[in-house]
């Protein structure tokens, strides 16, 4: 792909996540958001193989996110995140492994670090 032309996929993939992370609960689209400005920025200057494996993982999880919405919009429920199948796991680095941990952490856990309330509703 011409250096162009990827720059243009990438931003548009980029925007088209921060776009559907709208629809997440405020403190998991701020966690969402922060995550994915960081990875993008961490793989700035990724070889192209890993530029390659990059793409391909965020347009699937885009692509699962945007189904995800999609099923929502008349259930008025959003049910978020799949399974991660042990040989995508087995794939994984050792940091990458830590960084799939903490996350899982702060998205599970009951007090998150962000303290974000809905537009309009009084502090």
């Amino acid at each position: 792909m011409a250096p162009a032309a990827h720059v243009s996929a990438v931003r548009s993939l980029y925007k088209r996540i921060l776009l559907l992370h709208r629809f997440m609960p405020i403190d998991l689209r701020a966690l969402g958001d922060q995550y994915v400005k960081d990875e993008f920025r961490r793989h700035k200057t990724a070889s192209a193989e890993e530029a390659r494996l990059f793409m391909a993982e965020w347009q699937n999880y885009k692509d699962t996110l945007q189904t995800q919405v999609l099923e929502a919009v008349g259930n008025k429920k959003l049910a978020f995140g799949s399974e991660l199948s042990e040989e995508k796991l087995k794939d994984l680095q050792d940091e990458q492994i830590g960084q799939l941990y903490e996350l899982m952490l702060e998205s599970t856990k009951p007090n998150r670090q962000f303290d974000i309330q809905e537009e309009g509703t009084p502090k």
